[in-house]
């Protein structure tokens, strides 16, 4: 299926590394110009260098995106860069450390709902005038299966991702009529770097062998930390996937939705 996103423009926050990485990947395959975007430029010009390097095209462009001068920056580096930025995934955060309910300081939630949800406010709001005038644009929140399946730990990461799912309704019917759709994408147990470390700490804690497959890491360790049906993790891949047929012309009708990636853990309809 062509996806029809062939020359468009897309800026992914935070894609020099996990998720956004993969986005990043995914969106140039299907021929968008991607700006990569991180905190770190060298590690950000490395993922640019890496999809040109196999025949895509990437920018780059840094900035703290908790600062609103910085968010000004990095968007106007952009459209000077690529041109106006037609599609916008909002993938930065973070979730932080972990909080206990005994000791949690208001402090790290709003730590964390800046870095989440006041982050794509900030960059969301400097692009939607252009996709207006354009009468055509794409949003896309990254959230995560803790905004619908809170654990009891990181009690601040779960609310600031259920923040991005109301946000995300309330934008999209304030665009519907202007060819700009808004959705997101919760993501569960996704094969990233950090969890490949951190799945295979917790197999060698039972005795695999540090060189052993992921296949075997993965039987150990992931009944360890979450019950997915479908016994396995999700992968980068997967994620671009979905995102890249939610940004295309084809997922035009498509807006104000939720698309889960949990690999069948989520128990509601």
């Amino acid at each position: 299926m062509d996806l029809q996103l062939a020359g468009k423009v897309a800026l992914v926050t935070g894609s020099s590394k996990g998720i956004g990485e993969g986005i990043a990947h995914g969106l140039a395959r299907e021929g968008a110009s991607v700006i990569v975007h991180g905190r770190s430029r060298a590690r950000a010009e490395e993922v640019a260098q890496a999809i040109i390097a196999q025949g895509g095209s990437a920018f780059v462009v840094t900035g703290d995106l908790t600062d609103d001068a910085a968010v000004q920056r990095m968007v106007d580096d952009a459209v000077a860069q690529a041109g106006p930025v037609e599609i916008v995934i909002n993938n930065a955060g973070g979730s932080g450390s972990a909080q206990d309910w005994t000791t949690t300081q208001a402090e790290a939630w709003a730590s964390g709902y800046d870095k989440n949800v006041l982050a794509a406010v900030r960059v969301t709001r400097r692009l939607l005038p252009a996709m207006r005038q354009a009468g055509w644009g794409r949003v896309v929140n990254i959230s995560s299966l803790a905004a619908l399946m809170p654990p009891a730990a990181r009690a601040d990461y779960a609310a600031a991702k259920a923040a991005m799912l109301a946000m995300t309704a309330s934008l999209a019917k304030a665009v519907a009529t202007g060819g700009i759709t808004a959705n997101s994408i919760s993501p569960g147990t996704i094969h990233s770097a950090a969890l490949d470390s951190a799945f295979r700490q917790a197999a060698s804690g039972h005795g695999v062998a540090a060189d052993a497959s992921w296949q075997t890491v993965e039987s150990v360790a992931l009944p360890l930390f979450a019950q997915v049906p479908m016994a396995r993790v999700g992968t980068l891949e997967e994620i671009a996937d979905a995102v890249a047929f939610l940004v295309s012309p084809r997922a035009g009708y498509i807006t104000g939705a939720n698309l889960r990636l949990d690999g069948g853990m989520w128990p509601g309809l």
